[in-house]
């Protein structure tokens, strides 16, 4: 019955979302708030559907949002066309490292005097609660992988970094709590943690991703092989890009980035500038899709990006709608004192924006984008898998009925307020630039 329930679900929410797609876009909502509200009514609160326990099941949970977060870092990295020598790329890159750091640095004040937590839980906190998320924020990402606007590329590859840059704040709280060795003086945490597990990341993946697609397109255009099957070049690279990171005792969600990253600039020559017209691409990807167009020199580099990133848009949407549901039929299991609101607030409107304001210094953005980049630091599945990922790692009990209790809120909250934010926002927004490109073309 639970089987036939579940079809039921989500075969009705599927063609919902496609009949109702369009409409919803135009809508003060986004698509997360209704998985959210329709977990929330097949969890133990609505018809319980759903029999999963944040505690009890923190190992498969776990596992579930690792995997979305793979898929969706995968999606950022082909979106992202600009050269990594671009001036651009200070803008996420500050962003996940200056603007993350200082993030990690208020929560920890404010959990140390605030909420009474101990620096080492504090640091955790901060650590997952400091990255954006890749998931839930597609709205504000990078339309197609021409899309330079600053605003866009710098929250997409935000987004795309500091799901791994979290990672060694991750494990210096974990050590502060005793549950990782971070040498003597922390030598061990920076050296391997931070300097090999960061460095060796980006570099497993963007070498893998390299080699991968000049191999395949090696063989496509000189052997005619290697044709069709476009999705297992998404499925495979993830797998190898995250387990060879993770063998190396590398960062697996740097790896994965940084591997569609690699991916999307092989050949770079021979990829389109910029977008075309929605008609005119989609009679080119109609066009693409005959294995004249895969092998043919000049075409199969952007052949096998559109496929991919088409494939893999798809999985992170997939995943998206699971994670979304699941975290809304968890809700009602959790307490949320009356602390964590507070709480909730303090990071959407101060510590973000200074944190965002430190980390935009030296770098050319508007004063509006600026604006917006601080708003839309989107809080969701990235933080919900290092929420599992300390649960596993042996926190104690208490600290973890804590520690879960404020996450949720800030996801919870995030997805709401963002989600009615996010679509006039936008739309104000792209009319102001679009306002402003007029005039300087008239000018």
């Amino acid at each position: 019955m639970a089987f036939t329930l579940w079809c039921i679900v989500i075969g009705v929410l599927l063609i919902a979302m496609t009949i109702g797609g369009s409409y919803v876009a135009r809508l003060p909502l986004s698509a997360a708030m209704l998985y959210l509200a329709v977990g929330y009514a097949i969890g133990p609160a609505g018809i319980g559907l759903v029999d999963l326990h944040p505690m009890r099941d923190a190992a498969l949970l776990e596992r579930l949002t690792e995997i979305a977060v793979l898929f969706s870092l995968f999606t950022v990295g082909l979106k992202l066309e600009l050269p990594v020598a671009d001036r651009r790329w200070r803008i996420p890159v500050q962003l996940a490292t200056v603007s993350m750091a200082a993030t990690v640095a208020a929560i920890a004040a404010v959990g140390v005097y605030g909420l009474g937590l101990s620096w080492g839980a504090s640091i955790l906190l901060g650590a997952i609660l400091a990255p954006t998320d890749p998931v839930l924020a597609s709205d504000v990402q990078v339309a197609n992988p021409g899309d330079r606007d600053r605003l866009r590329f710098g929250l997409t590859g935000e987004a795309g970094l500091n799901d791994g840059t979290a990672f060694p704040f991750v494990m210096l709280g974990l050590g502060f709590l005793s549950l990782h060795d971070l040498g003597d003086w922390g030598w061990r945490w920076f050296a391997v943690d931070v300097v090999w597990a960061v460095g060796g990341g980006l570099g497993i993946g963007y070498v893998l991703g390299m080699l991968t697609g000049r191999t395949i397109l090696y063989l496509r255009t000189r052997h005619l092989e290697a044709l069709g099957s476009d999705e297992f070049i998404a499925f495979g690279l993830i797998a190898l890009a995250y387990g060879v990171a993770l063998l190396c005792h590398t960062y697996g969600f740097l790896a994965v980035f940084a591997a569609g990253l690699a991916l999307r600039h092989i050949d770079q020559r021979r990829l389109p500038a910029s977008p075309a017209p929605a008609a005119e691409r989609s009679q080119a990807a109609a066009a693409a899709r005959t294995h004249e167009a895969a092998a043919r020199p000049a075409d199969a580099p952007a052949y096998m990006m559109r496929a991919v990133l088409r494939f893999n848009e798809q999985l992170e949407r997939f995943a998206e709608v699971a994670i979304v549901l699941v975290l809304g039929a968890l809700v009602s299991l959790v307490d949320f004192p009356a602390d964590v609101w507070w709480f909730v607030l303090l990071l959407f409107v101060i510590i973000r924006p200074a944190a965002v304001a430190l980390g935009l210094l030296t770098t050319d953005v508007t004063r509006s984008q600026r604006l917006l980049i601080s708003w839309f630091g989107i809080r969701g599945i990235g933080s919900f898998y290092y929420l599992m990922y300390a649960i596993t790692h042996e926190v104690d009990s208490a600290l973890a009925g804590r520690l879960l209790s404020i996450t949720f809120a800030v996801v919870v909250a995030s997805i709401i307020v963002h989600g009615i934010s996010v679509t006039p926002l936008m739309t104000r927004y792209e009319r102001r630039k679009s306002r402003a490109n007029k005039e300087r073309a008239v000018g």
